[in-house]
């Protein structure tokens, strides 16, 4: 039994050197679907039948952000291994949270013939915002994109005690 219980005490380190990259590999893997996950509830992509939305989330250059923006290869400090979901358009914090809208003129901006909002600076006239709507509320899709990456970590990390204890 000694000889049985050494043997397997070898075979557990060795591994112990795989578990390092194993962790990184969850991380790296969560993280990813994580940006996923924002990009997913981030405007066009979500703007429902008719509703409009301001002219930058149009482009979709917010949701592109996410995956610029943020470090989906772990970091290791410590015992631990860091990620980072960002995202860093100036007005991300405000379609993620929500915010105030007061009525104030925005010269260029029209409706074009496809109904889509859209904005030429150099255009005669412009549009009175924010007469309707008072507040905008948030997506929040930061939180979302953070509740995925747990779902997908913890997940991965159920499976860790079967591959490593064999």
């Amino acid at each position: 039994m000694g000889d049985a219980l050494q043997k397997r005490m070898e075979e557990l380190t060795r591994r112990q050197a795989a578990l390092s990259a194993r962790f990184s590999a969850i991380a790296e893997g969560a993280a990813l679907r994580a940006v996923e996950e924002a990009q997913n509830h981030t405007p066009p992509n979500t703007f429902e039948e008719g509703e409009l939305r301001g002219v930058h989330m149009i482009t979709g250059a917010m949701a592109q952000h996410w995956e610029t923006d943020s470090q989906t290869v772990p970091v290791r400090a410590g015992s631990s291994y860091m990620t980072a979901l960002a995202n860093n358009q100036e007005y991300a914090s405000y379609v993620n949270d929500g915010h105030r809208l007061d009525k104030h003129f925005v010269p260029g901006l029209y409706v074009d013939g496809d109904g889509l909002l859209s904005r030429d600076p150099g255009r005669p006239g412009g549009m009175m915002v924010g007469t309707k709507t008072s507040y905008v509320p948030g997506l929040y899709m930061k939180e979302k994109a953070v509740e995925k990456f747990r779902e997908v970590a913890e997940a991965e990390l159920r499976k860790l005690p079967g591959e490593v204890f064999r």
